[in-house]
């Protein structure tokens, strides 16, 4: 999917210029708004609070 959603939709001039977007895009978009099948149709970042709130409540 990060090659269908980023990649393929720009052009980089360097490689440090993609790695330094495709990092960026995983951690504000992918990490923080995409959902997953794999953990119930959430958000990793839901997941995170979700433990951490359980952590606190412990």
């Amino acid at each position: 999917m990060l090659k269908i959603e980023r990649v393929y939709r720009h052009v980089y001039p360097t490689r440090k210029k993609a790695q330094k977007d495709i990092a960026n895009y995983i951690e504000v978009f992918y990490n923080r708004k995409r959902i997953h099948s794999g953990i119930d149709y959430k958000t990793p970042q839901e997941v995170r609070n979700e433990y951490l709130n359980r952590q606190l409540a412990a």
